[in-house]
């Protein structure tokens, strides 16, 4: 039987939020809500949902405001509600931590779908751990599959589970350049539409992590007219 998980739905449209808790139950997932950020982080601690569904335009704490505040004290995945062609709150949705995001208006089954492939990429850095030695190490970067953290000079940095997979996509294969494409089959499966820009976010956030550490600032090269390159020694 496919495994359900518990979903937290955070969103001040009430009848919005009782379409998709009977939506979302009918498939076997169990449902929780919350009518605004307030005790959002509580709620998380408290109840360990598996994906937290964050609307954006909520009155009082915006969600960007809400997941900026999230972040210090969870990774778990996070599925923004946008308005239609709003992409500046994708792209700093993306910078905050996002996993993916959704326009509104929007079909329940689209949701659905967008709920199942960030689970099964939350779950991918596990599974891959069983297939490796536990750790990805070029030039003294460290990745540990197996709890999705990046270590450098001894410091353990965290990483959300996009940051995790397009890293270890490009120490997999250093000094080789992988396009946008590569990178987004490799970070959100071929079948996934990304939003175009989504690569370059992350890739920004990436070498903000590196940039503390001069030996490794430069790590993440980018090759013009192909995509980026992880550089070895």
């Amino acid at each position: 039987m496919e495994q359900k998980y518990p979903v937290l739905i955070v969103d001040d449209d009430a009848k919005l939020r009782e379409l998709l808790t009977q939506y979302l139950e009918g498939y076997g997932y169990v449902v929780s809500t919350l009518p605004s950020g307030e005790g959002l982080i509580e709620e998380v601690k408290n109840s360990s949902p598996a994906i937290v569904i964050l609307d954006i335009m909520m009155p009082g704490k915006d969600g960007l405001e809400v997941l900026r505040d999230l972040r210090p004290h969870s990774n778990v995945p996070v599925i923004m509600l946008t308005a239609k062609g709003e992409d500046t709150d994708r792209i700093v949705g993306l910078e905050l931590g996002a996993d993916d995001y959704i326009s509104k208006p929007f079909n329940p089954r689209e949701l659905l779908a967008r709920i199942k492939a960030v689970l099964r990429r939350a779950q991918e850095p596990d599974r891959a751990a069983t297939q490796n030695s536990g750790q990805l190490k070029v030039t003294g970067v460290i990745l540990h599959l197996a709890h999705q953290k990046l270590e450098i000079e001894g410091e353990s940095v965290e990483l959300s589970s996009t940051e995790f997979k397009l890293l270890k996509a490009l120490m997999e294969k250093p000094g080789q350049p992988l396009t946008r494409d590569d990178l987004m089959t490799s970070v959100w499966g071929k079948d996934f539409n990304a939003f175009d820009r989504s690569i370059d976010v992350h890739i920004s956030k990436l070498r903000a992590l590196l940039k503390p550490y001069p030996d490794h600032e430069g790590r993440i090269k980018t090759v013009w007219g192909t995509g980026y390159m992880f550089v070895g020694e």
